[in-house]
């Protein structure tokens, strides 16, 4: 299906009704309708369709949350351009890399963006997209003939060589999963969503802002999750959904984040919380439920998969696990040789389903390796329990998971060994009590070296998540016979 056919339900069906709040610029909340949000999607693809673009061109977007984010969304759906969002947290180093091997026609940035970017690819500023957009005047409606297979949208997620990888993802796979969580989690043109997430991450696109189209609810968008404005948002807004992070839950525990009047006030109009990109620690899960009166909704997910499981909307929601297969979704847990496990052993997650991305950009080997008799290999462990509940167990890999972000430790250790001084390096996580896991870095090295030298290279060359937050010289490594570091032999590092 054609994802501008999907939206149409909103789009055309309700073009009436008030569909977002946001704020400009200038600071000043303003409100749409669906019909507005249509016309200006349609004079961005004009806008997009002048300077050339057309179907299965990259188009590389590396802005915050705004309202001109969806617009460009939107208009690329509808031109058949392949959208590829970009962290705003990214820079040089990543930004570099990802546009080369995207090759996109162009990167739209903010005109206050202070990243670098490469030299021969042209730079399009969303402000004067937008206002050209703007001073067309009313054209007919364009839409693209599209299969449903067509790819929609390039996401890039670092794999463990620390190279990011480009997943493709068709507008059948992003349709199939958006119905699927807007049926499943219950979300209808009454609900009030509260759009914190970062748009460039597809639990902030994929899921809330589909969601939010297919149902009709109306959105607030908001720039990101701020603990010092994130109570306005929801005495003003009032939302009955919201997805979220376990850092996110965290800081909403925090008393002098949200007091106990708006707490009172969240738990008699709220229904629904979902968390998601990280595991929530049980005593969140409690506290959470005791203060706001919501059991949070966990589930599961990747960038190459979309949503896998979730806990569900109607029964026991369990905390610790991530609830079943959703409609569609094929899970089955294996051994190292793909083999099933025995019931209540450990293994890993192996799915297919309508929602699956049909691999990695460019990259044919790596995403033969990535499949097994047409089963996605995601790389983490999990458990199921007699009665069908999956529970996740950690990753094969050694991927660290900081704040609803991942980070592969493979990328920053070549980072630091590209200064000729570090001889050894080893990045692990240790557990951290807001977000979940924080980086550190083992490192041997010259003597001379100073350990600032260190974190500024990382602050200057990586997003500031990735950031190693703390630097431990040893002497060396621990390594096996055949030269494997390992990591668990590492002397334990705790905050000081």
């Amino acid at each position: 299906m054609h994802l501008t056919t999907l939206f149409d339900l909103s789009l055309i069906g309700r073009e009436g009704r008030e569909a977002v709040e946001h704020a400009g610029d200038d600071g000043v909340v303003r409100v749409l309708t669906f019909g507005e949000v249509d016309a200006r999607a349609n004079r961005m693809a004009r806008e997009l369709e002048s300077r050339g673009l057309g179907v299965g061109d990259r188009l590389c977007v590396h802005l915050s949350n705004r309202m001109e984010f969806i617009d460009l969304f939107l208009a690329c759906v509808r031109l058949g351009v392949v959208f590829v969002p970009m962290n705003v947290l990214y820079r040089e180093r990543e930004l570099r890399h990802i546009i080369a091997d995207a090759d996109p026609e162009a990167v739209v940035v903010s005109r206050g963006s202070d990243a670098t970017y490469p030299d021969d690819t042209p730079r399009w500023l969303i402000e004067d997209l937008s206002l050209a957009a703007a001073a067309r005047r009313p054209t007919p409606r364009l839409v693209t003939v599209l299969s449903g297979d067509a790819p929609a949208m390039i996401v890039y997620t670092s794999g463990t060589t620390g190279a990011a990888k480009g997943a493709v993802l068709s507008h059948n796979n992003l349709a199939a999963n958006g119905l699927a969580i807007t049926a499943c989690w219950a979300i209808s043109e009454a609900d009030r969503y509260l759009a914190v997430l970062p748009l460039f991450h597809v639990h902030g696109l994929g899921n809330g802002i589909h969601a939010w189209l297919i149902s009709g609810c109306r959105m607030r968008l908001a720039e990101r999750f701020d603990q010092k404005s994130v109570a306005g948002l929801f005495s003003g807004f009032r939302p009955t959904v919201f997805f979220g992070v376990p850092t996110m839950y965290i800081r909403m525990l925090d008393p002098a984040v949200i007091e106990d009047p708006l707490a009172r006030e969240i738990r008699s109009h709220a229904r629904l919380f979902v968390s998601g990109s990280a595991p929530l620690p049980a005593h969140v899960h409690t506290a959470f439920r005791e203060r706001f009166g919501h059991t949070i909704l966990e589930r599961y997910g990747m960038s190459e998969s979309l949503m896998i499981t979730s806990n569900p909307y109607t029964g026991e929601r369990r905390p610790g696990t991530v609830g079943f297969p959703l409609p569609g979704v094929s899970v089955r847990l294996v051994d190292e040789d793909d083999a099933p496990i025995a019931p209540g052993d450990v293994g890993e997650v192996q799915v297919r389903g309508p929602a699956l991305f049909s691999g990695y950009w460019r990259r044919v080997e790596t995403t033969a390796a990535a499949f097994t008799d047409g089963w996605f290999r995601t790389g983490d462990l999990a458990v199921c329990s007699d009665d069908g509940y999956y529970t996740l167990r950690g990753r094969r890999g050694d991927m660290i998971i900081s704040a609803g972000f991942n980070i592969y430790p493979r990328e920053v250790e070549e980072l630091l060994l590209e200064d000729a001084r570090v001889r050894e390096a080893a990045v692990v996580g240790v557990s951290d009590a807001v977000r979940g896991e924080v980086p550190i870095a083992y490192f041997v090295a010259d003597d001379e070296l100073d350990v600032k030298e260190l974190e500024t290279r990382c602050r200057n060359q990586l997003a500031s998540f990735k950031a190693p937050r703390a630097f431990v010289r040893v002497d060396a490594l621990p390594r096996t016979a055949l030269g494997k570091v390992q990591k668990h032999l590492l002397p334990p590092w705790t905050h000081p």
